[in-house]
């Protein structure tokens, strides 16, 4: 099994990042470049948080094996045991290597009997072992990797994404003019820890301390950052699944999510039109000979097709417009529009599918609050899913099962759930202020772990290990995916993400796992610079380097900063930031709100507005059906007769009247389009309509295009005389 783990995890972690991947982005639409960047930067942070538990279990049997192999202790005179302990020395900064033959003298209180029996220990292999030398290189391409995606690739790619240009030249420089400031101002940062380094005389000024320093720095920011992400996600995570337990509450927030979600998709709408109208101006004044046409026409392809065919049909390109005086565009601003055609139409796509979504989910809410009090404890569904679901969910996911789940169990299974979550926050908050102290241990992680540690209990290392860090990663990624800055990031699922939004919260994970790892480790008293202990350590600290180059950092802002965890976790629960925001006119859900009230009361309306329209669509096709198979095969063999005596007679007759079915015919053998005409959408009547064509099907456009509803079916206007 040597190895087999790592290459077991790394194929798996692969999968759930392209998973993952697949879920927000889209890979038909969006350039392979973006998908094959986002993909990396979310594998390699996914890979950190899977792979850095076996590193901890291989560490603890490395320390075993120096234990074991050490000489035993020799006698003094005042009685005690002086045991040569291993001394390891630094080459180079961000890599600790042990030297066999420089000891030191270390004075224990330890019985000579304890030191043998310490000897005859036998330091069993654990069955995930990774062999010597494998983890430093891993860490090593992981780490660097990543961090070139987050500060250097990932950026330039986000403003190459977001510009308008209509060259790959036009856009690297839109890109480079765009990171001028943003490379400038790390570059500040990093200068002023160079010279902190270049003035101390304490300092050798080499280049191993400055890979070091640029470590400190990127760990830094990124520790600023975690620590409100974690604050956050330790007490909003629990809180969620226990008010997901509660009657209504899910459905009244969905109902406030409705009624905020039509006024973005109102307002998408309405960006969208105003900038098709300029776009349409724009494609009347360029014609075909003009040298910027080539921009129009890509401008074009970025438009619904709908707003493609209406802007095509008044096109002249007989005329040459180029000897009129007439002002065009410049580039520069057909570059501005290009990049404003990209935003709204990916911006009312994204609104569109939410709000479809969004009634999906309501509608299955109202459904669930209606069978609560079914007799026959049966789920009944209002609406039967439009997409087809699998045989085996089916056959296994009964309607018995589906209202026992929703109905019993899973209210009392969120219940539990959030208990347990509430508890893993508490042991996260009291470490996170305590890890620091090692005598006595307050972090209960690194009591846990010293606990297994000195039985070798590898399975049950990994396994807290993982926990640990996976439930960290969750309170920190979660944060990541519902956060929302304005429109600019904004990661949506069932492929609604655009590719500014994937390439950031990339950039976000590569900067907030390493310091998260590194928490981690210190959590577990793992890092030698928490636990102050001569030992080895994991392969993932030595990459990262010793922090004792910057002093400051290493044993004040490293220590003490996530402490504030404390006061972050008790803002979020009582909702400060929510009131704030709340406040400043950005509409947050807040049961004691007038404001969420009314929302509430709107969004209610809009799901029943649309809960009609649908029932009327369903209504509407069931008919359509069932009038199809109850006339469908009458007309179909009437047809048949009037086509061969068409071609028996060779013209056209009237039926003779002794056929039956005849009275489903017409003479001018228009027998599809009255049927077509018929089956229309099963609406009320719309008396309001401004034009009326005699055949919708023999319009010019070749295309049905009604006017009304239902007007196409009469021959004139029915209140003509009104």
């Amino acid at each position: 099994m040597s190895g087999a783990a790592l290459g077991i995890e790394i194929v798996f972690v692969f999968f759930l990042a392209l998973f993952l991947l697949h879920r927000y982005g889209d890979f038909k639409k969006q350039h392979r470049l973006v998908i094959i960047a986002t993909l990396l930067a979310w594998y390699l942070c996914f890979l950190i948080v899977f792979i850095l538990p076996l590193d901890v279990s291989t560490t603890i049997y490395n320390r075993c094996k120096l234990a074991v192999n050490s000489s035993p202790p020799e006698s003094n005179s005042n009685g005690t045991y002086t045991t040569p302990a291993p001394r390891f020395h630094f080459p180079r900064a961000g890599r600790r290597d042990f030297d066999p033959k420089s000891l030191q003298k270390r004075t224990v209180f330890l019985p000579f009997s304890s030191w043998s029996n310490k000897r005859k220990q036998k330091c069993f292999k654990p069955w995930s072992y990774i062999p010597d030398g494998i983890m430093p290189i891993f860490w090593r391409v992981v780490y660097w990797t990543s961090q070139f995606l987050t500060w250097i690739l990932l950026p330039f790619m986000q403003s190459y994404a977001r510009s308008g240009g209509f060259s790959i030249t036009g856009k690297i420089k839109t890109a480079l003019i765009e990171n001028a400031i943003y490379y400038g101002t790390y570059l500040l940062i990093f200068g002023a820890f160079l010279i902190y380094v270049a003035v101390n005389p304490h300092f050798n000024l080499q280049w191993n301390q400055l890979q070091t320093i640029g470590i400190a720095a990127a760990n830094t920011w990124g520790l600023f950052l975690l620590v409100l992400l974690l604050g956050y996600g330790l007490v909003e995570i629990p809180r969620s699944h226990w008010n997901g337990a509660k009657r209504g509450y899910l459905l009244m927030k969905t109902y406030f999510k409705a009624a905020k979600l039509m006024t973005e998709k109102a307002d998408a709408e309405e960006n969208l039109e105003d900038v098709m109208e300029e776009v349409r101006k724009v494609n009347e004044s360029i014609k075909y000979n003009h040298p910027l046409r080539k921009c129009i026409d890509t401008i074009l392809k970025k438009c619904p097709t709908e707003y493609q065919e209406r802007m095509g049909r008044n096109m002249d390109d007989y005329e040459d417009f180029d000897e009129k005086q007439n002002s065009y565009p410049s580039e520069k601003s057909l570059v501005k529009l290009h990049k404003q055609v990209i935003y709204s139409v990916q911006r009312h796509r994204r609104t569109q599918v939410q709000w479809q979504i969004l009634l999906e989910q309501a509608f299955y809410l109202e459904d669930v609050a209606k069978n609560e009090t079914s007799a026959t404890r049966q789920f009944v569904h209002t609406f039967q899913s439009q997409e087809p679901e699998n045989r085996i969910v089916q056959y296994f996911y009964t309607p018995t099962v589906e209202w026992y789940w929703e109905c019993l169990l899973r209210p009392w299974f969120c219940r539990i759930l959030a208990i347990v979550l509430a508890a893993f926050s508490i042991i996260v908050v009291w470490s996170e202020c305590t890890f620091f102290s090692t005598r006595p241990v307050l972090s209960l992680f690194a009591v846990f772990i010293q606990l297994a540690e000195r039985t070798y209990n590898y399975i049950y290392i990994e396994m807290a290990c993982f926990l640990t860090i996976f439930f960290l990663s969750i309170c920190v990624y979660s944060t990541v995916f519902r956060i929302r800055v304005f429109n600019y990031y904004y990661l949506a699922s069932h492929h609604q993400t655009d590719a500014y939004s994937l390439l950031f919260s990339g950039m976000l994970f590569c900067r907030l796992t390493p310091p998260l790892c590194l928490n981690f480790l210190g959590l577990t008293h793992m890092d030698s610079s928490i636990s102050h202990q001569n030992t080895q350590v994991t392969a993932y600290t030595s990459i990262m380097g010793s922090m004792r180059v910057l002093s400051f950092i290493a044993d004040g802002f490293y220590i003490y900063y996530p402490m504030l965890v404390v006061i972050l976790c008790i803002a979020t629960y009582f909702s400060l930031g929510t009131r704030c925001l709340n406040l400043l006119g950005f509409q947050q859900f807040m049961g004691d709100s007038e404001m969420t009230s009314d929302l509430i009361d709107e969004g209610k309306e809009l799901i029943r507005r649309e809960k009609r329209k649908r029932q009327r669509q369903e209504e509407g096709e069931n008919r359509r059906r069932e009038w199809k198979e109850r006339y469908g095969n009458r007309e179909d063999s009437t047809r048949n007769r009037n086509v061969h005596t068409d071609q028996k007679e060779s013209s056209f007759s009237e039926p003779s009247t002794n056929r039956p079915l005849s009275k489903y015919t017409r003479s001018n053998g228009k027998t599809e389009r009255d049927r077509i005409e018929l089956l229309q959408d099963a609406e009320p009547l719309d008396f309001n309509a401004d034009t009326i064509t005699d055949d919708p099907l023999e319009s010019d456009s070749g295309r049905y295009q009604p006017g009304g509803r239902y007007l196409s079916m009469s021959r004139s206007r029915i209140f003509d005389d009104v």
